[in-house]
């Protein structure tokens, strides 16, 4: 930080897309407003809805140097909608929240510490699963927690350094997009019903690469609260997103290559989960409830991740992967808030 007796500034993005999450979305946002370290600003980004673009402008009206109210200036997707609150933000730092979770209060507090080293280019937190059911489903195992967004088992606690920060519960120098680019799009969520990720992977493992000395880093005392819904309690949701994660992955390898995009994936697998498989079915044998399924969950996890891998790495190999693209994130690409007036020159 350029002067450290000066607290650190953060632009906080939250991405919102449905209504039917409005209270959700007004939730994440009074969580941001009531943090220990205030926030220089929060910018609501809204993914091509008209509907609820003018009801949240209108709900802050009365806040607008505070709470920003924005459409995504890109294609639809969340790696867009992203993209559109970086180059809007004007803090050093920017964060992530997404639009179903709640922040403690201390979740800024905790990320700024991370940047008093000046090579660090990204922090993330913890983010706990608040299933709708009220407790975990018996047969989900912990190791699969990034199903449902969430800190999975197997992640270093404390803080301690990693390849990439989970995207619902991070920040970034708002310095890193402008070595790196932004968020691919082509690789995460747009809509498509198919619930696809690996958008922060990649622009990490892209940053890595584009900062020399560039270290990332988790801090578990940043904590932040996630909604699970039901239906990504089911085991069918839980089968779809391992084995979307997997098409994802393929894109990750084909963008950055398989050695960084797999690396930490390589260590997860053989030694992470085989110990969850061997948890579960200890429990089995103890009589504790659901050790056979999650240890059938892993088993089942691992193998539909590795048949999407497969088919992506196939496609890409046909040339039917989708194109990626990043770029700088530059003050033209700044889009007009919902209640501005129109900039001098713009078409009509």
């Amino acid at each position: 930080m350029s002067d450290r007796s000066a607290p650190p500034r953060f632009s906080v993005v939250i991405c919102a897309y449905t209504e039917e999450r409005w209270g959700d979305t007004l939730a994440a946002v009074d969580s941001v407003r009531k943090q220990s370290l205030p926030p220089l600003e929060i910018l609501l980004v809204v993914d091509h809805n008209e509907r609820l673009l003018h009801r949240l402008a209108e709900e802050y009206a009365d806040d607008r140097e505070e709470v920003r109210v924005l459409a995504n200036a890109g294609p639809r997707g969340l790696s867009s909608g992203r993209n559109t609150g970086i180059a809007a933000a004007r803090g050093e730092f920017v964060a992530f929240l997404d639009d179903d979770a709640v922040a403690e209060r201390d979740w800024l507090h905790h990320l700024a510490a991370g940047y008093e080293d000046p090579e660090v280019v990204a922090v993330g937190g913890r983010t706990l699963p608040v299933w709708a059911s009220g407790r975990r489903p018996v047969w989900f195992p912990e190791e699969f927690d990034w199903v449902v967004g969430c800190t999975y088992r197997g992640l270093p606690p404390g803080r301690a350094r990693v390849r990439n920060v989970l995207g619902g519960n991070a920040s970034f120098r708002r310095t890193a997009f402008d070595a790196a680019g932004g968020f691919a799009t082509g690789i995460g969520r747009d809509g498509d019903r198919r619930p696809l990720g690996c958008e922060e992977t990649e622009l990490c493992i892209r940053l890595a690469g584009a900062v020399p000395g560039a270290v990332l880093l988790i801090d578990d005392r940043a904590v932040i609260h996630h909604k699970v819904p039901a239906a990504r309690e089911r085991f069918a949701y839980f089968r779809t997103r391992v084995y979307a994660e997997g098409l994802s992955k393929a894109l990750v390898a084909q963008s950055v290559g398989a050695g960084k995009g797999l690396e930490s994936e390589r260590r997860y697998t053989s030694r992470v989960l085989p110990a969850g498989v061997l948890r579960g079915m200890r429990d089995t044998l103890l009589g504790r409830p659901g050790g056979a399924g999650r240890a059938g969950a892993i088993v089942t996890g691992v193998a539909l991740a590795a048949g999407g891998y497969a088919l992506g790495t196939l496609r890409a190999r046909r040339g039917g992967s989708p194109t990626f693209a990043w770029g700088p994130i530059v003050p033209e690409d700044v889009p007009r808030e919902t209640g501005a007036p129109e900039p001098k020159g713009a078409a009509a």
